[in-house]
């Protein structure tokens, strides 16, 4: 059987007007900042209309460790919106916005897949309304003011050699890992050595997804640690007067974008931390407004339950006062078969063994959230065709056994109608009782928190701190920062930080190799393994198959 490619799919459907899309969840127009037909802004005004008091249910979507295999978490949440309004609940998505380096380089986009996606697909992956072009500006406007500060007499006595702040671009360039900048003589600035990160991976992408307002976003802007002096005390933004100007660069972008789904359920995409090296989630601004305005409230966490629900949980739900009232848990029996072994050209076989062998990575997920953070949670696998019922019946069987229930998704192919047996469990989900916590208290040490996380959630043996991140943790405590929530990163492709360790490996050292504090968005950082902050392109990337023809219709985004 012959499938139409996800652009095709988007390409062929019929789109509702933005305003008609707005007055299903009652946005009123004056709200609405239109940038073009089928995609507009949100006016933050409207979190203070008294019309809208409603308190949404909210239902996280995370999964099983990533694989080459997929799994489908953005589809499995449009799906499951969409699911929802086909069995009449008022409902809202609300997603991350993608990164070009992903686009074109290999992971795709973040718009779903197949008939659960939310549209205009090219322009939501691509361009979409400026706002990481507005983040990345607001970035390098800063690092632009830093050297100048510098290079002006450096009133401020910030040290070359321990600069923190990097430069951004929103593309895979391993090139610019490492760079050498300032040079051209007297006028070409102070020579040092710098670095770049991907955009979604910077701290005012961070700080625009967890600020609750544009007051909020200016205090925070001010807050970035941007170096030190020679005796190690810290130099802010705001030291540099640089706020204001970025909060300029940034008040759009703080406005969440409203689209819909194919099947025109409402959708905000905003927002777009990567959540192996940053916390993950969509805006708190969208999720607090679609609360608002939906009775269910659909959201997601980047990567898989360790990473992005971890993250989501422990530190979104905690600077914004969030509770989920459900969390689906996806998860594919290809995948699964990869994580027991299983050969990649094999994956389409039944393969009970490996399956069996595999099925502990989705139960360690299913664990941590039911446990750890105490939230009521069902399994979603994400159906494929050549998927065998005795391969679902064990997946479903090892589930009951551990007191979760399991649903179908098939809502690639079917669209809502394959969405609603996962809907029907989620609204019954959402009344079930919970005992929501975190996986670690505020008044523990640095160090206390990294291992609570290292040992509750990744399941390590063993925390081991370099000297080096001991160091940068006992600075961190002198200047007040150890209250601060934690955001470990490390690879998504793994419970550990060895990308190779499949299933739910134990026995493990988790290696913290360096520490910094990343004050505008109000948490520490914490590297560990060979993580980067900036990807590289893979050998064939998916930019060499993406097109366009004269008549200006795309062609090869997924």
């Amino acid at each position: 059987m012959s499938y139409k490619s996800d652009i095709e799919i988007a390409q062929s459907t019929s789109m509702e007007p933005i305003d008609v899309i707005a007055e299903r969840v009652g946005i009123g127009a004056e709200y609405l900042e239109h940038y073009g037909r089928y995609k507009a802004k949100v006016d933050l005004r409207i979190a203070d209309d008294p019309k809208y008091t409603k308190q949404g249910k909210l239902v996280l979507v995370t999964a099983i460790t990533p694989t080459p295999a997929g799994e489908g978490k953005t589809t499995t949440t449009v799906g499951l919106a969409d699911g929802l309004r086909r069995i009449g609940k008022n409902v809202m998505v609300a997603l991350r916005e993608p990164s070009l380096g992903p686009v074109f380089g290999v992971k795709g986009g973040a718009a779903g897949g197949g008939y659960a996606q939310v549209v205009p697909m090219e322009d939501i992956n691509l361009h979409f309304t400026g706002d990481m072009h507005a983040i990345g500006a607001a970035n390098n406007l800063l690092a632009a003011m830093l050297d100048n500060h510098i290079f002006q007499g450096n009133e401020l006595g910030i040290d070359p050699r321990r600069v923190t702040w990097r430069r951004c671009v929103d593309m895979n360039d391993r090139q610019l890992r490492k760079v050498l900048n300032g040079l051209g003589g007297l006028t070409g600035g102070v020579p040092r050595e710098d670095a770049y990160d991907i955009t979604v991976a910077s701290e005012v992408m961070a700080i625009l997804c967890l600020a609750d307002g544009l007051a909020d976003l200016k205090h925070r802007l001010a807050n970035i640690i941007v170096g030190y002096t020679a005796d190690e005390k810290p130099v802010t933004a705001g030291q540099l007067q640089a706020e204001g100007a970025m909060s300029v660069l940034l008040k759009d972008a703080l406005k969440p974008n409203l689209v819909q789904t194919l099947e025109h359920t409402p959708a905000f995409v905003h927002g777009g931390p990567f959540a192996n090296i940053a916390h993950g989630c969509n805006s708190v601004v969208a999720t607090k407004l679609a609360m608002k305005l939906g009775d269910y409230v659909i959201t997601e966490a980047g990567f898989g339950a360790d990473l992005g629900a971890e993250k989501f949980l422990d530190i979104k739900c905690r600077a914004a006062g969030l509770i989920p009232s459900a969390v689906v848990v996806v998860a594919t029996v290809r995948a699964l078969k990869h994580h027991g072994g299983a050969a990649k050209d094999a994956l389409t076989k039944e393969d009970l063994t490996s399956l069996n062998i595999g099925l502990p990575n989705l139960l360690r997920h299913v664990e941590n959230i039911t446990r750890v953070y105490g939230l009521p949670t069902v399994v979603s696998i994400n159906k494929f065709p050549d998927d065998t019922d005795a391969e679902i019946e064990l997946i479903d069987k090892k589930c009951r056994e551990f007191g979760v229930n399991v649903a179908l998704s098939e809502v690639w192919e079917k669209g809502s109608e394959g969405g609603v047996a996962l809907a029907e469990e989620v609204v019954k989900l959402c009344e079930a009782p919970s005992d929501f916590r975190f996986s670690y208290e505020d008044d523990l040490s640095i160090e206390a928190k990294i291992e609570a996380i290292a040992t509750k959630v990744y399941r390590a043996a063993n925390v081991h701190i370099a000297p080096e991140a001991l160091r940068q943790i006992a600075q961190l405590e002198k200047l007040g920062f150890g209250g601060a929530p934690i955001c470990i990163a490390k690879t998504q492709y793994s419970f550990s930080d060895d990308p190779t360790l499949l299933g739910a490996p134990d026995g493990w050292t988790l290696t913290v190799k360096s520490v910094k504090m990343s004050a505008g968005a109000g948490f520490v950082v914490a590297l560990t393994g060979d993580i980067m902050t900036m990807p590289g392109l893979p050998k064939s990337p998916a930019a060499e198959k993406i097109d366009v023809d004269d008549s200006g219709v795309i062609s090869g985004l997924f």
